[in-house]
């Protein structure tokens, strides 16, 4: 696989846990692709863990991590967000969320003490976490008639281009997936068989 369009992310949800002077630090990882995701992950760890002082969170998005947000939820500034981010990016995960829910345990623990916790917690949870490889690129529909069927076809299967969702009647129509890396070939090739892309 070409290293410019693969990346790495956590497969599904994984946890983790560290405990200091009584408090609690549960660390949640998930696999997310839009910020959309992430705001629904928070809104439900604030109502799962209602009772907790503080959700801390951050994650980074897209191949090239440029979307990215980290949060400390009242801790102090730079001690939980930022600790989160920097595990994520230690191991160069993307499309990745972490959420760090603390129960607080009646003794501070000073900012030393926080970003040691924080920290601790989000490696706990990525050392628990399957990773996985991704590929960059997007899911394109495909339109053509029955009779270029075969020459569509075998640029598909030149280019090994994952397929789903195929209808072959009168008008066929299948979704490709085209990586970021020969996305451009892929197009000009199919374009030239009259195929109709929905992009």
């Amino acid at each position: 696989m070409s290293a410019k369009d693969t990346y790495f992310s956590i497969a599904c949800r994984s946890e983790g846990l560290y405990r200091d002077k009584g408090s609690r630090f549960i660390a949640l990882a998930y696999p997310i692709e839009s910020e959309g995701e992430a705001r629904t992950i928070l809104d439900e760890a604030r109502k799962e863990y209602h009772d907790a002082r503080h959700r801390c969170y951050a994650y980074r998005i897209g191949r090239e991590g440029q979307v990215w947000k980290a949060g400390d939820d009242g801790e102090p500034a730079g001690s939980a967000g930022r600790q989160i981010l920097g595990q994520i990016d230690s191991r160069s995960l993307k499309d990745i969320m972490v959420v760090v829910v603390r129960y607080f345990g009646g003794i501070k623990l000073g900012i030393p003490g926080l970003i040691r916790a924080y920290r601790s917690a989000t490696a706990d949870a990525l050392d628990n976490a399957q990773i996985c490889e991704k590929t960059a690129g997007e899911w394109l529909e495909l339109k053509f008639s029955y009779d270029t069927l075969p020459a569509v076809m075998k640029v598909l299967k030149d280019m090994e281009v994952p397929q789903r969702n195929q209808s072959f009647m009168n008008e066929c129509s299948v979704e490709v997936f085209a990586r970021m890396s020969s996305r451009d070939t892929l197009l000009e090739r199919l374009r030239k068989i009259d195929t109709f892309i929905d992009q």
